[in-house]
């Protein structure tokens, strides 16, 4: 054991089976429990002689029993007792009174067992130091009328398992939903007022309480009524039972039987959430392996949904409605941690100190049961479209870090995704939705990914789509740029990056011959572009996806888009290395129709040398990246160009020695002057 607070969830564990056994047998033999019918069990802190008792009205046990059941492991050990497993021993005494019981000795100096079986009648003491001796004798003491007593004399630095607010929370993590009633004894204290002359009658004949109790007498005069009697106040202590587990398992009844009220006081008792969930779902697996579930989706997310050290999920695991975990990574995906809920099996492989599962393969069952029934229920939230609305406001990052993930689930939770896009307004849509309005003849999803919609459905990049009538999807979320890494295609349509390579329109055959000649004339200026801008560019070419703008810079169809490129630069703890062979190289795609272009092709035509159309080709390189998404290398350059149109349009004359060090000069040899003279 490795966490000695469980000592208390074993005993407990024990004594619910031995309620469960009388119970059995009471159906059959109701004389068993003629002498008391009442199942409990009741927990009795001892200050005074620092021991710890819990007692239970179950079927008790007979001298030799305590000696099967509690000497052979004393004297064998954990150890023997799995070689026993190993010969074939019943595997069902683990969690009966065995093993578990000895976790008692985490806590104990020393175990005493009281135990009363009605097959023997007579009462028998049990007692050990965990030295591997144990005695057993007649009980004399208090009379049982059936059952057991356990008192634990603890050790000297586990006097916390004393106190009425411990017990209270460990019963309430580990043991809340045991079958019977768990009754703690506490003491409350009440003030009682009495007059003088019964205080005195009452301390004549109990001198010594009162000296005790000095401590607890809080007098106060009353002065309000002077013609009645002198009256003073004093404090009683009282001891009473408090019932601890009053939640009841609800996931043990059938969903149509259990109220709304029932579900939402249960779903705040597990998670201390104060609005009742969004949605829930009860379910039972049965077949090769069986266990009941049920499972909650909160109406808001954590503030520390995505914390590295939280907890990696909610989901509790109950074996026979004992808590043993609720920090099992492999209940759940990571990115259903939201996900609140019970998973409750009658039969599962524990280890020997029930603290850990022993068979990976159960787990991946229920993993994948689990999973299947939270994607059914977020089927369910979008016939709502008000509630579905909140819901992927919380966690519609969970859902795109689970199509990163979840390689089996990916087009599953793609029909969940939710998008703006140029046609949808305020209201967002599905990519199943965007599809069945796709125009005849359109073979992929349009994407723009960015910082904000307000950034993307101005780009540059959308006004060839937008003038063909194409709906283009904005991604304006960061994690998008990680969807489309292993989303590739939907419903058999692939998913275009209308800022990279790649992106094909339709057009008529008068439309290509029309490009084509456009193309051809405007390569001189292209291979210009190219030789001024050198390796700012991979290539310069006339495009298809402009209307409104001169030019625009796309990205290789495998690297980082601009916007992932954005992203990764704000990374704090990026690894600048992998920045270098990821971030893509640039190309210019012109608009030969635009009339910037035009006239530069003529100046152009004219002069290449011209001062002019170099500072225009960077003037024009600098706000490409800007409206393509990319940041500017040298911004004070981009601004003294900017100053420099500013003085023209203020008619102020130029410096001639700055403008010549801003603009990079042509490298031009004898051969490149033979080559131009070809051409």
């Amino acid at each position: 054991y490795s966490n000695k607070e469980i000592f208390l969830r074993e005993l407990i564990s024990n004594a619910s089976d031995a309620l469960d056994k009388i119970r059995y047998k009471s159906l059959t033999e109701p004389e068993l429990i003629a002498d008391g019918p009442a199942f409990e069990i009741e927990i009795i802190p001892d200050r005074t002689n620092n021991c710890l008792i819990i007692r239970d009205t179950g079927i008790g046990m007979t001298k030799q029993e305590m000696i099967t059941n509690l000497g052979t492991i004393a004297k064998s050990g954990t150890k023997g007792f799995m070689e026993a497993l190993s010969q074939g021993a019943d595997i069902s005494m683990i969690g009966q009174f065995g093993v578990g019981f000895y976790s008692a000795f985490l806590v104990a100096d020393k175990v005493t067992v009281i135990s009363k079986s009605m097959e023997e009648g007579k009462q028998w003491r049990w007692e050990s130091t965990a030295g591997g001796t144990f005695s057993v004798c007649e009980d004399d003491g208090e009379n049982l009328r059936r059952g057991t007593r356990i008192i634990l004399t603890l050790k000297s630095d586990n006097a916390e398992f004393l106190e009425e607010r411990k017990i209270k929370d460990l019963v309430k993590k580990h043991s809340e939903f045991i079958a019977f009633p768990i009754r703690l004894q506490v003491e409350k204290t009440t003030e009682k007022e009495i007059s003088d002359d019964e205080d005195d009658k009452e301390d004549k004949p109990a001198e010594k309480a009162e000296e005790e109790s000095k401590e607890d007498v809080e007098i106060k005069d009353e002065t309000d009524k002077p013609k009645d009697k002198k009256k003073k106040k004093i404090k009683e202590v009282s001891q009473e039972m408090e019932d601890l587990n009053k939640t009841k398992p609800i996931w043990m009844k059938k969903p149509e039987d259990v109220t709304k009220e029932e579900t939402a006081a249960f779903y705040k008792s597990i998670t201390n959430d104060w609005e009742d969930q969004l949605v829930h779902k009860q379910f039972s697996v049965e077949g090769s392996l069986e266990f009941r579930a049920i499972i909650f989706v909160p109406r808001r997310a954590p503030f520390d949904m995505f914390e590295t050290k939280k907890k990696k999920n909610n989901i509790k695991l109950y074996v026979r409605r004992v808590f043993i975990m609720d920090d099992c990574d492999e209940l759940i995906p990571e990115y259903l941690g939201f996900v609140r809920g019970v998973v409750d099996s009658e039969d599962l492989p524990l280890n020997i100190s029930r603290e850990h599962l022993q068979h990976n393969k159960i787990l991946k069952v229920i993993k994948k049961n689990i999973t299947k029934k939270c994607l059914e229920l977020f089927q369910e939230i979008t016939e709502n479209a008000e509630d579905y609305k909140k819901f992927f406001e919380q966690f519609g990052k969970n859902l795109k870090l689970g199509i990163h993930e979840d390689t089996n689930n990916r087009q599953k939770l793609a029909e969940f995704l939710r998008y703006h896009s140029s046609k949808s307004g305020e209201e967002m849509t599905s990519l199943k939705d965007y599809v069945s309005r796709m125009k005849e003849g359109q073979k992929e999803i349009f994407f723009i990914t960015g910082e904000s919609r307000a950034a993307v459905s101005a780009s540059p990049f959308l006004e060839g789509l937008r003038k063909k009538g194409y709906e283009v999807i904005y991604m304006v979320d960061p994690i998008d740029e990680y969807v489309i890494q292993q989303l590739k295609e939907f419903d058999g349509k692939k998913l275009r990056n209308c800022s990279k390579e790649g992106l094909e329109l339709d057009s008529s055959e008068e439309e290509k011959k029309a490009f084509e000649e456009r193309k051809a004339a405007f390569e001189g200026l292209c291979k210009l572009i190219k030789e001024i801008l050198g390796d700012k560019v991979e290539k310069v070419s006339v495009g298809q996806r402009l209307a409104d703008s001169p030019c625009v810079l796309v990205t290789g169809e495998y690297g980082w888009s601009a916007n992932m490129e954005r992203i990764m630069k704000a990374q704090a703890l990026r690894d600048a290395s992998m920045s270098s062979y990821m971030v893509s190289k640039k190309s210019m795609e012109v608009n030969s129709e635009h009339p910037i272009m035009v006239e530069l092709k003529a100046k152009a035509d004219k002069d290449k040398s011209d001062k002019t159309v170099k500072d225009l080709i960077w003037l024009l390189f600098d706000t490409a990246l800007l409206t393509s998404g990319f940041s500017l290398d040298e911004p004070t350059k981009f601004a003294g160009r900017i100053h420099r149109m500013i003085k023209l349009g203020l008619s102020i004359g130029d410096d001639d020695k700055m403008e010549e060090e801003d603009i990079p000069q042509l490298e031009k040899t004898e051969a490149s002057n033979k080559l131009e003279d070809i051409d």
